[in-house]
């Protein structure tokens, strides 16, 4: 799994984006991340995620996964009580 610095809210549905996401980095082999937006119950009804897999290095995966994130906020419009995207893990 990696360097896990939080555990990331994933939902109990097997077919939503965010847990497809993070299936797909504990399952590549080369420098991967997942990022994500945390979860706060009373404020914020979603989460947006974002992942790299197979990066040439740990850091540029995690620029990745950094940069998809932030662009599913934007794409969206939205804003987060937690403050925006973070790493969750990242090998």
């Amino acid at each position: 799994m990696g360097d896990k610095r939080f555990p990331p809210p994933l939902a109990m549905n097997p077919k939503d984006q965010c847990r497809i996401a993070y299936n797909a980095y504990v399952a590549a082999g080369g420098h991967s991340a997942y990022a994500t937006t945390f979860y706060t119950r009373v404020r914020d009804l979603y989460v947006v995620c974002g992942k790299a897999l197979n990066a040439p290095s740990q850091k540029a995966a995690e620029d990745v996964a950094m940069r998809n994130c932030q662009g599913g906020l934007k794409k969206w419009r939205l804003n987060t009580a937690s403050g925006g995207c973070a790493i969750a893990a990242s090998k």
